[in-house]
């Protein structure tokens, strides 16, 4: 089911939350970035579940900073 928060995972390890704001600012705004640094996934809440829908497309499976990323709606299993 599509919501407007996603689950990132895979996450450069040395990457910060601006970091991901920017990546996933290019496809709608952000409203929220929670991520513990150091840990490898966060979640990012986009304004609304078109942004969200765009982005996932976008960014899951693609490179960021080295890693392929893995990008699911928060509400979706991680490990499928």
């Amino acid at each position: 089911m599509a919501g407007k928060k996603l689950y990132v995972g895979n996450i450069y390890c040395m990457a910060q939350k601006e970091h991901l704001r920017d990546l996933f600012g290019q496809y709608g705004r952000v409203d929220f970035v929670n991520m513990l640094e150091g840990t490898g996934y966060g979640y990012v809440e986009m304004n609304t579940v078109v942004a969200a829908v765009k982005a996932k497309k976008a960014l899951d499976g693609s490179d960021f900073l080295e890693r392929t990323i893995r990008v699911k709606y928060a509400d979706e299993p991680v490990y499928m």
